[in-house]
């Protein structure tokens, strides 16, 4: 193996893959107890996995991530920061906000780290730039921890931790994520394994694997000339159902046990559950749900898809801006980034309804931040906070006496 790993080193390949790509990609990748080299690469052709990345990154995309500035107890939009345009509209020249955040969860919940090279230029950030995670070694010596970023053309680049935004999944160590795809292995495996055994059962015109067997015998060309009239006459879905003649006294052995006894379908969805765990995605976000969800029960597993997976990462990334991207100082002076999960939680008009009424009716909101939630314009006098006619302000406590006098005083009619 060492002598393998010294030809790859001193091996410039025609595409100039780095030896850290070819272990990505699952070169040298223990296998699953199924049999399957599970990789990020594979792992994206597990459907269910592949849909729990995506309901992770596009549900975090889709909401806007701005930056805001609390002085005071008043927050305001920071649109004079950098990083409000970056993580708004652009990070870079080719990726749209939700691009960006996109590519970055979905390195996170594969992977369990994510890499972004902080361009700064004149004390300012000036851009975002992304890179895959098997680009990215991560050095620790004691606490300082600093990068080494394989570009496509094979150099080595060393960085700083003040030049790299590390994002991190769950972690054991502190330093390092844990990567998903590796935790997730066996359920993503087992997963792998029954979708091709399926593709190849129908491949084979649904049946099962067996053995032609005759007392007669055959010498090597005649072997090979039944196993290729066999696979011609039954290989294949288009040779479904048809009629096999067996001639010559053979018989056919199945040697595989049929899929009703092998619970093939229980199986398949049963990992669907599995790597559904492994992710924290409840099922129905994935497209699968159980005949006793209900209209109302789907309502509030929406809620909860937003409440116990969605926020721990946004609260996640938003610790992570807070440390890497704004420094001291700014965090002083109360910058902070926020992804707006309000539109999320809206629920039905109904609902929206009866929460805006009794928060305006309390005066915790004002008209205009009302109109807001809803994607309206606000109006002159709408930021004006106002409460019922029948409610007031606590009066001030009187001295002794005029509060004796007020006690005994008639009421007046």
């Amino acid at each position: 193996m060492m002598g393998v790993i010294s030809w790859l080193k001193s091996r410039k390949s025609a595409s100039r893959m780095a030896l850290e790509d070819l272990l990505a990609d699952g070169f040298f990748t223990q296998p699953a107890k199924s049999g399957v080299a599970v990789t990020w690469k594979t792992a994206l052709q597990a459907t269910t996995a592949l849909a729990c990345a995506r309901v992770i990154a596009e549900g975090l995309a889709q909401v806007p991530l701005k930056v805001f500035r609390s002085q005071g107890g008043v927050r305001t939009p920071a649109e004079d920061h950098p990083l409000y345009g970056l993580l708004g509209d652009a990070p870079n020249d080719w990726q749209t906000s939700f691009e960006f955040i996109e590519q970055v969860i979905m390195h996170l919940v594969f992977c369990g780290n994510a890499f972004v090279f902080v361009n700064r230029g004149l004390g300012r950030i000036a851009e975002l730039l992304p890179y895959e995670p098997q680009q990215v070694t991560v050095k620790r010596d004691g606490y300082v921890i600093s990068y080494e970023v394989t570009t496509d053309d094979g150099r080595r680049i060393g960085l700083s931790a003040s030049e790299m935004w590390h994002l991190r999944g769950p972690s054991w160590n502190g330093w390092m994520g844990l990567e998903g795809v590796c935790l997730a292995r066996e359920a993503i495996g087992l997963s792998l394994a029954t979708e091709e055994h399926g593709a190849r059962l129908f491949s084979n015109g649904a049946v099962v694997g067996g053995v032609l067997s005759t007392d007669q015998v055959l010498n090597e060309e005649q072997r090979l000339a039944l196993r290729k009239s066999w696979e011609a006459r039954h290989a294949g879905g288009g040779n479904a159902f048809k009629t096999a003649v067996l001639w010559g006294g053979m018989k056919f052995t199945s040697m595989t046990a049929p899929n009703d006894q092998a619970q093939f379908l229980e199986t398949r969805k049963f990992q669907v559950e599995e790597i559904c765990r492994a992710f924290r995605v409840l099922p129905i976000m994935v497209g699968y749900s159980d005949k006793t969800a209900t209209y109302a029960s789907a309502e509030q597993m929406f809620l909860a898809h937003v409440v116990h997976t969605l926020s721990p990462w946004c609260r996640r990334i938003e610790t992570s801006i807070a440390k890497n991207l704004f420094s001291e100082e700014e965090r002083r002076q109360g910058l902070y980034a926020k992804f707006m999960l309000n539109g999320l939680l809206r629920g039905a008009a109904k609902d929206r309804a009866e929460f805006y009424a009794r928060m305006y009716g309390i005066g915790a909101m004002n008209p205009n931040e009302v109109r807001e939630y809803e994607d309206m314009n606000p109006y002159e006098g709408g930021e004006r906070y106002r409460v019922p006619l029948n409610m007031t302000d606590p009066a001030e406590p009187e001295d002794d006496d005029n509060a004796e006098d007020t006690a005994h005083a008639a009421p007046q009619l």
